[in-house]
This record gives C-alpha cells, structure tokens and sequence, in this order.
C-alpha cells in the first residue's frame, strides 16, 4: 500500500527536528566562513587594454568601414595568438617567473564587448602587483611581435593596468560562499530530519497504535514524570491540610 504524507505531517516532522535543521544550517555557514576567510588564497584581477586600428590615415569613409570591419575580424586571431606559447613565454623570460606557459594562460582571458576594436586582457593572481605586471607585459610583448608575425602595426595600448592603493580579491566571494552553505546546510538538514523520521519505526501515539497494529485504541496511560509527582504531592499535602482545619474548626463549633 502506497503511503502518503500530508503537509501536516511535514510542518511536524520540521518542528521536532527543528534544532538539527538549525544547527546544520548555522553550522554548514559558519564553517563556510572560516574556511573561505582563512584557507582560500585570494586572487586578485588586472585588466589591460589595447585598440586594434589601422595607424594610416584614410580619407574616404568606405575604405575606413573596410578597415573597421577588418579589424574587428582580426581580434578573434589576435585573441588567440595573445595565449599562444610564442607570446607567452616570452612574457615568462621577461618576467623571470617560474610558471609554464599553460598556468599562465590559465591565468588571463582576452575578449572584447559588442565586435568592438578595444580588446581587454584580464590577469588574475594571488598578488595583485604581479596581475597588474602579467597584464601589462603580456600586452607589450604581443604589440612588440604582432608586426613580425602578421605583418600589420594595427596595435595601440589604450589603458595599462594600475595597481590600486587598496586592492580588492575578486575570489573567494564570502557572501556567496555563505549563501551556498547556509542553503545547503538548510536542504542537508531537513533530509536528515525527514530520513530520521522515516527510520525511527517506534510506536509513540494512538494513530502508531491504529496503523502498525490495525487495532482500535481502548485506553491511553498518562506518562507522569517527577515534576508532576512533585506537583500532586504538593496539592494532596495541601488538600489534606485543609482538610484537617475544617474538621478542626467543625470540632469546635460543635
């Protein structure tokens, strides 16, 4: 037989598990914090920028379309050669770093917005001074052998990366990351809540009774605990008290 739960059930099985749910939740966004502020390395972004345009002067407007629409065919090559090993490891040697070409290509991207003629080069590294002189390099040691490799001198720089008095990591994102956890340790928790609940078959009410047993329930037994022992001692004891002075006082008055 197919068994159901109803929406009922559910607030029931939320509200006894409640502490559980909580504690995870807070737990799992806690934890999240600690790690993201004091076990993740911080990187930091450098963003450089060059224009592809022709350095002859054109006077009539078709051929400058011409050379624009050239141009902006040429970025998707450039965008390529930029992470070529030729490029990048001559930015290596100049740089004197350590690394090879395939880690620092996994550090930069090269795009431009909209088929526009402004390509941005971003760096990314843990120290924001050596992002802003990976992007920097990379950009000059390509507009230094794109007139030797295509044969075109269509490259200005047009912004260089600066180093910020304050740099700001654009990873790790803490409230991001404690997002995540708090609604994972959120779903973690009512899971555990609902999965303990499923493998909890003890019989605890009349209804446990009906559906386990199939039989009717003819009486219930009251738990009494020490606080209720304690609190009938105490009205019996005053019970008889009063008791005992009205039969006092009756004696009297007779």
């Amino acid at each position: 037989m197919e068994e159901t739960i109803s929406l009922k059930e559910i607030v029931q099985v939320i509200r006894k598990r409640l502490g559980l749910i909580l504690s995870l939740t807070i737990g799992a966004t806690l934890i999240s914090g600690l790690v993201t502020i004091f076990f993740i390395t911080p990187i930091y972004q450098a963003n450089s920028q060059f224009l592809v345009n022709q350095n002859n002067a054109q006077t009539e407007s078709a051929v400058e379309l011409n050379d624009i629409r050239t141009n902006v065919e040429l970025i998707n090559t450039y965008n390529v050669i930029i992470k070529s090993n030729r490029i990048l490891n001559e930015v290596i040697n100049e740089l004197d770093l350590t690394i090879s070409s395939n880690v620092l290509s996994d550090k930069l991207s090269v795009g431009n917005e909209d088929n526009s003629q402004v390509v941005t080069v971003t760096a990314t590294d843990p120290d924001p001074a050596m992002a802003v002189t990976i992007a920097n390099t990379v950009v000059e040691v390509f507009q230094d052998q794109i007139d030797e490799l295509m044969k075109v001198d269509n490259v200005s720089i047009l912004n260089e990366a600066q180093l910020s008095a304050n740099p700001s990591p654009v990873s790790p994102n803490l409230t991001l990351n404690a997002a995540i956890a708090f609604v994972l340790g959120a779903m973690v928790g009512v899971g555990l809540a609902f999965l303990l609940e499923f493998l909890d078959t003890s019989v605890k009410t009349e209804d446990d009774v009906e559906k386990v047993l199939s039989l009717p329930v003819i009486g219930v037994v009251s738990h009494i605990n020490d606080r209720d022992l304690a609190v009938s001692s105490h009205v019996a004891a005053r019970t008889t008290r009063e008791r005992g002075s009205l039969h006092g006082k009756a004696k009297k008055t007779s």
